[in-house]
């Protein structure tokens, strides 16, 4: 049973930091991307980050970009978010996503992925 369990969410200031975590079980993804997407309270889930099996390609939202890092431990089947600068719009339940079928292609779909993990909330106050 393959299981992704997210962990490091929590309420924060603005402008602090927080580390997310994404531990896989039940299957290696060291070939495959991994992503982390957020969703807000009654919107859409959206796409924040992503890394490619090797972890040489990274992706981002325009929105995080300079604020966000995503990164990965291979040898711990494991994908990190360092979130900096944290901002209220940050506020959102965070969820880690691994794509089993693509090893070339990072994906920035949510469809394209297809195991989630439960979601961490993450909660910024102005």
């Amino acid at each position: 049973q393959v299981q992704l369990v997210e962990s490091g969410g929590r309420l924060v200031q603005a402008g602090g930091s927080l580390r997310l975590s994404c531990a896989a079980s039940g299957r290696t993804f060291s070939r495959n991307p991994m992503g982390w997407f957020r969703q807000a309270s009654g919107k859409e889930r959206e796409f924040v980050a992503a890394i490619s099996g090797s972890g040489s390609d990274t992706y981002y939202v325009d929105s995080v970009k300079g604020r966000f890092t995503i990164s990965r431990d291979n040898a711990k089947n494991t994908v990190y978010l360092q979130m900096n600068s944290l901002k209220p719009e940050d506020t959102a339940v965070y969820y880690c996503a691994g794509d089993s079928f693509r090893t070339v292609v990072t994906s920035r779909r949510p469809e394209d992925y297809d195991y989630w993990g439960q979601g961490t909330q993450v909660t910024v106050s102005s």
